[in-house]
């Protein structure tokens, strides 16, 4: 199981990983989330980009991947980093992220799940306040609401 510990500059112990996440919005402007099969958080579709990826292709893989959606990458909404969070996998992992979080629109393809997910919905911006996300993925989905043109960094 997949947990995050959070304590002053914990990400000291772990190895930096360059991750991605997508904030993906329906005609009614509800934002698309999962539910992670390894703890069962609400979160946006993201993952770690692979060697030989831009983030913009590790961001649409990630995306197809966990909901089989195709999407284009629309905009760099911020960057993110967290050194007092640490991200300890069931494998024994430990990883400080630094996440590249875009606005992406679909494409092609059907909603659907896969062995990362659970669930997916999309959500309003009042059902996403009440909600526990993961991580920092709220404070992007909000980031991603502002419609701000420059990117935001944390």
């Amino acid at each position: 199981m997949t947990k995050i510990l959070h304590g002053e500059r914990i990400g000291r112990e772990g190895k930096i990983r360059v991750g991605c996440s997508a904030a993906i919005f329906n005609a009614d402007d509800k934002v698309l989330l999962t539910r992670r099969a390894d703890n069962g958080q609400w979160c946006l579709p993201s993952g770690a980009m692979e060697p030989g990826e831009s983030a913009a292709e590790a961001c649409a893989r990630e995306v197809l991947e966990e909901t089989l959606l195709h999407v284009r990458v629309k905009r760099l909404v911020g960057v993110y980093s967290d050194p007092n969070q640490l991200v300890m996998y069931a494998d024994g992992n430990k990883v400080q992220i630094l996440a590249v979080h875009f606005e992406a629109e679909v494409i092609g393809g059907e909603l659907g799940l896969s062995d990362e997910t659970t669930e997916a919905g999309y959500f309003s911006r009042e059902e996403v306040t009440e909600m526990e996300l993961l991580g920092h993925h709220k404070q992007r989905v909000m980031d991603t609401w502002a419609g701000q043109t420059a990117a935001f960094f944390e």
